[in-house]
């Protein structure tokens, strides 16, 4: 995962986004709320390793935020697996759903 941080990161609360695999190039938000500004803790679920990545967008439970800069086309990463492509770009950060993402199924 192209994140800065590492499990070095002091844990002192609660996980406001989960990647499953340290492969994985975005990660689903836990918590209900999640807003613009937020040095989110992270998770990989995989090792237990942690991370922190700042959210640049308000983004709901469920959702995805970017762990690195993904471009139009990006093949998105998660549980260590593709599971689509980038139909827009969003920098690291930034809300995937959506409206710039699609799986390569449909």
């Amino acid at each position: 995962m192209a994140v800065s941080d590492s499990a070095s990161v002091h844990r002192t609360g609660v996980p406001h986004i989960l990647a499953h695999s340290p492969k994985d190039n975005v990660a689903v938000v836990v918590v209900e709320g999640l807003k613009a500004g937020t040095t989110a803790l992270g998770v990989v679920t995989e090792n237990n390793s942690s991370f922190t990545v700042e959210v640049k967008d308000d983004v709901p439970i469920g959702h995805k935020v970017a762990l690195v800069d993904l471009s139009e086309t990006t093949t998105v990463i998660k549980y260590g697996q593709d599971v689509g492509r980038m139909t827009g770009g969003a920098e690291k950060g930034r809300h995937v759903h959506t409206h710039n993402m699609k799986t390569k199924r449909w």
